[in-house]
């Protein structure tokens, strides 16, 4: 894994990127399937580890004890862990389409845990062919991979450390297969009315929140980036200025910008993806008249106690 802040420019991997994203949502709709329902969904949010995507513990169908289903971005594979130390391992390699992977991953779930069974259309994806029949994204560079795993490691660590002392609710770094980013999500502790009646979007967007998050690039945007937006936004919202100097207002994507390549160089990238996510949670309570006790906990105020 490369020792400093890596490039990532998205066309580049981007085959690549959309055979992993396409992996992502087997295993993250495992997770809404067979894990108890969670307020904003929380139940079918993945998380980046130390080996790469992978379920929280999900209840095995058959009642026999739990199953962890992960994607091993170290040794590229696919694999499904029980209780009772039963493995299973799928290979994750160059010219493997899809529709194999999965096909292999479910028969591997369902030999540990009983019988799993998942809707199979890929959810907010510009591609709807079924996963299991999914030939068309069969790109997998092992090294590509591992620019992104260890781009995707560091972004983890930083929105570790922006959402650390806050005292109100909030999520922990969520790995999210549909969108295929990672994310904080703080709240006020208030409600809010969903945007509209889709079934994700009224159930994730019910609460009061600012999220901050990256992604590593996509049709909509093809550069890996630091977003943050706060729902419910009030108007005036998109007027800040941010810091550091290269965060920006992306009106066609209604969110606060920092690119990729901004942070990467900056003399410690650490500490500016940390201040834009900070910056972003500041003015987002602000213009949203969030509890300012509250607000400053981000800040680390009142210190952390012995």
């Amino acid at each position: 894994m490369p020792a400093t802040w890596p490039a990532l420019p998205y066309d580049a991997w981007s085959e690549t990127c959309e055979t992993l994203h396409a992996h992502t949502q087997v295993l993250g709709k495992l997770a809404a399937t067979l894990a108890p329902p969670e307020p904003q969904l929380q139940h079918a949010a993945l998380r980046l580890t130390a080996r790469g995507w992978e379920t929280q513990p999900l209840p095995a169908p058959d009642g026999s004890g739990v199953l962890v289903v992960a994607l091993d971005l170290r040794t590229h594979e696919g694999l499904a862990e029980h209780s009772d130390g039963r493995v299973q391992r799928v290979a994750l390699a160059p010219d493997r389409p899809v529709g194999e992977v999965t096909r292999e991953m479910l028969a591997a779930v369902r030999s540990l845990g009983g019988p799993a069974e998942i809707n199979l259309t890929p959810q907010e994806t510009p591609w709807k062919t079924a996963l299991d029949e999914d030939t068309e994204h069969a790109s997998y560079d092992r090294d590509q991979v591992r620019t992104y795993f260890a781009a995707a490691t560091r972004v983890a660590l930083a929105l570790s450390a922006f959402r650390a002392p806050y005292r109100g609710r909030s999520t922990p770094v969520n790995a999210w297969w549909g969108s295929f980013d990672l994310a904080v999500n703080l709240f006020s502790g208030l409600s809010a009315k969903p945007p509209s009646d889709d079934f994700i979007v009224r159930n994730a967007m019910d609460a009061q929140e600012v999220a901050i998050g990256w992604w590593p690039g996509g049709p909509d945007y093809p550069k890996a980036a630091f977003y943050a937006y706060a729902h419910p936004a009030p108007e005036g919202f998109a007027g800040a200025t941010l810091a550091p100097d290269a965060a920006r207002w992306d009106g066609d994507l209604g969110e606060y910008i920092l690119d990729w390549d901004d942070v990467i160089a900056a003399d410690d990238p650490h500490a500016a993806a940390v201040q834009f996510a900070r910056s972003a949670f500041q003015h987002a309570c602000l213009a949203c008249a969030w509890d300012q006790a509250l607000a400053a906990s981000a800040e680390g105020v009142p210190p952390p106690v012995d």
